[in-house]
Formats: C-alpha cells, structure tokens, sequence
C-alpha cells in the first residue's frame, strides 16, 4: 500500500470510529482525466446511518475523506433530478436511495449508462439537452410570439389529460436504463417524448409535433422494454406515452386531417 493509500485508510478509519463502529462500504466509480485512461473504482468506508441517503454517504466522502470527488447534486429532495446515478447497477436518485437498504454492502455506484463520463460521476447531458429542445417542450399557441402573457383557462380533465407527464424531472434515469438509447444515441428518449407527449395533451397548445415524433429515431424507435418507466421516480410513464403517440401517428396516417 502506497503512502498516500496508508493515509486515505487512516482518515477512514479515525473518521468511522468518531461515528461508532458500524460502518458500510461505497465502492465509488472513480475517472479523473489528466491521471485515469479509463474508470477504475475506489472503496470508502462511511458511517452507517438509517437516515442516510446515498448523497448523504456521498457527501460525507467528499467532506471527511477525499476533497476531490466530483458528482452532482441540488436539492437533496427528489425535485431537481441531477444526483441521479447507477447504484448497484441500477438508475437511482441518490438522495431518495437509503443505505439501509443495502444491508452490510458493499454499494456500488457509478455515473449513469449512456453518456459520457466528464469527472467520478459526473457526466455530459448536452446531447439530452438538445433532445429536449427539438421536441419543443413548451406550448405553442399560433400566431402568438413568446413569452406568452395571455391566460388560458383549462377545466381539471383537461389538466388531468396531462399532469402525469408534467411531472418529469430531467433526472435521466429514464435515459440510463434504456436499451434503445444506449445502442443508438440518436433515439429521442424516454423522458424528451414524454414531455412532447405532455404539451400534445395540453388543451392550450395549438402546435404540432407529428415530425419530430413519427420517425425512427422517435416513437418507432422504442421496442417497449418498459424500463423507462420502472426507474422513473416521478411514476411519469414515459413508456406509456410513447405508446400513445405511436397509435396517434398511427391514427393520423390513415386520418390525415386529424391535428392529435
């Protein structure tokens, strides 16, 4: 063992013993560009606490142990969706993801599948970013500029119609446990459809979306593995609303003249 491995395992240590004896070990996906050629992993032992979440695990890392881990984090209340990462193999929010449920361990985790790794477990997103905007995430009202100023009053089934895709929140787990957008990154994703499919259902929105959605890299792209959904911690149902939009496109071949 190196020196500076020797020293890292005695703060560990101290560390542990100044929070009791019961600790749990993080194995942390570790890549830092101007050392790693590719990621390599590196064990912390933590505290063991039954009110920590992962990020809590995380932190303490950061805090006590090594300065230089990098991974994202905001709100630490499943709102903002970026602690999103690969805890033993599977797309989880850090913050809403407890030790406790991981028995002794070990835990393993990792940035999320399918983007490229930046640092640790922070990774790219422009690609998802510009997904987003393509499909135009946003109401479209013609002959109106934005931003839009005018009211639009909507009855609550019309706001139902909706509501369950409006929760997203660009966490990218969706994204992560797609076999789709792992083998080809073209596909538009789970959550960039999903949200299309949010304003197609709006009862404001006047615009249309059927180029963006009717291709191969859209709706038909999906084989309906349904994992999408599975992780979705918002419950938005991304498979289900591509689905949906795979009968209106469907729909609209034959009926043309049928605007959704």
């Amino acid at each position: 063992m190196s020196t500076k491995e020797s020293e890292r395992a005695a703060r560990r240590k101290a560390a542990a013993d100044g929070h009791g004896t019961e600790t749990i070990r993080l194995e942390i996906s570790r890549y830092r560009p101007e050392q790693d050629t590719e990621p390599v992993f590196e064990s912390f032992d933590v505290p063991m606490s039954e009110d920590w979440a992962i990020l809590d695990g995380l932190n303490y890392v950061k805090d006590q142990l090594d300065g230089t881990l990098s991974f994202r984090w905001s709100c630490r209340m499943g709102v903002c969706g970026s602690c999103g990462m690969n805890v033993n193999g599977k797309p989880r929010l850090t913050c809403g993801t407890f030790l406790s449920e991981f028995g002794r361990g070990p835990v393993r985790i990792e940035p999320l599948k399918g983007f490229p790794v930046i640092r640790d477990l922070v990774v790219e997103i422009d690609d998802f970013l510009a997904k987003l905007s393509h499909v135009r995430p946003w109401l479209i009202r013609e002959g109106e500029e934005l931003p839009l100023t005018a009211e639009y009053a909507q009855t609550p089934e019309q706001l139902e119609a909706y509501k369950q895709y409006s929760m997203c929140i660009n966490c990218l787990l969706c994204y992560s446990a797609c076999p789709v957008y792992v083998l080809n990154p073209d596909f538009l994703g789970p959550a960039a459809i999903a949200l299309a499919q949010r304003y197609n259902l709006d009862s404001r929105d006047q615009g249309d979306r059927l180029d963006l959605l009717n291709s191969d890299e859209g709706v038909w792209g999906c084989t309906f593995v349904g994992e999408c959904t599975s992780v979705c911690p918002k419950h938005v149902d991304p498979a289900e609303a591509i689905q949906r939009y795979k009968v209106t496109a469907a729909m609209r071949s034959v009926l043309p003249w049928s605007r959704r």
